[in-house]
């Protein structure tokens, strides 16, 4: 079982790549004037950032934090 410090990298890593690729997902929809797409791209986006500030969270709870 993973520790709260690993986890917490680990939803880090994958909530910054979440948010970047929703980013540019919403931002192809702005481009190609597809909304659809930027709707979808900017909630992925959303989505990272939550994920990202939990894994965040969940480092900061873990008292060896290096």
């Amino acid at each position: 079982m993973k520790d709260l410090n690993e986890r917490g990298l680990e939803n880090q890593v994958k909530g910054t790549v979440k948010e970047m690729k929703g980013q540019i997902r919403g931002d192809l929809g702005d481009a190609t004037d597809n909304t659809s797409e930027h709707i979808k791209g900017r909630a992925e986006e959303v989505q990272g950032k939550v994920q990202k500030n939990f894994g965040k969270g969940e480092r900061d709870l873990y008292p060896d934090n290096d």
